[in-house]
């Protein structure tokens, strides 16, 4: 019963990642409650050790709530570690539509949260801003990835960003490489005609399931 009503309610619902061990339901409720009246905190917990998994899903009471959590939560630090907050409704193919850029010339000073202050403002970034890091130092390699729900807003990153200056170095922004190796970058007229029909097709998903 409560997970049909988590499927019913998938757009006033955020998503919660990268949670260290510490955090409870209750903190993350407190927390979340600073952007609207929280209806139910989940985080889904190991059967043996009773500890949650590190991610977990807050439901609001309105779309609005949810949306403007994600504006103000996303990156939070919570004992350290930068919270990732996004659309649980996102459909996770859609993590996967391409609309992913390389972002090159970053000062080693430029953070996670940083990238995901200039470049939200293009669109719906749908996975936490990824910075290549030094394994055992954690020290930026200088370069990056923002992955975006939709090629508008990828294009329209690019157009504004490539060559201008973040924290005095010059930023390289472009499609990423595919991870098949041979070369190619997303980005292509292949992939921008699936994303386009992946959103029609989500469009119309509501549409069915009201009819069933």
């Amino acid at each position: 019963m409560a997970q049909q009503q988590y499927e019913r309610n998938q757009d006033n619902t955020c998503y919660v990642g990268n949670l260290d061990e510490k955090i409870s339901d209750a903190l993350i409720w407190e927390l979340f409650l600073q952007a609207g009246p929280v209806v139910n905190v989940y985080l889904p917990k190991d059967r043996v050790t009773m500890l949650h998994q590190g991610y977990g899903f807050v439901e609001f009471n309105t779309e609005e709530d949810a949306d403007y959590a994600i504006r103000i939560m996303n990156m939070v630090k919570l004992y350290g570690k930068p919270i990732r907050v996004n659309k649980a409704s996102s459909d996770r193919k859609n993590l996967d539509i391409g609309a992913t850029l390389f972002v090159g010339g970053l000062d080693p000073e430029v953070d996670e949260k940083m990238l995901y202050d200039t470049f939200s403002q293009f669109g719906q970034i749908v996975q936490p801003p990824k910075i290549a890091r030094e394994p055992e130092s954690g020290v930026s390699k200088g370069y990056g990835f923002v992955s975006f729900d939709n090629f508008e807003s990828s294009d329209a990153a690019i157009e504004a960003l490539n060559g201008q200056f973040l924290m005095n170095k010059t930023l390289n922004v472009n499609y990423g490489f595919k991870k098949d190796g041979k070369g190619e970058r997303h980005g292509s007229a292949a992939e921008r005609l699936l994303a386009a029909q992946m959103r029609k097709q989500q469009a119309s998903q509501p549409n069915r399931m009201v009819s069933k």
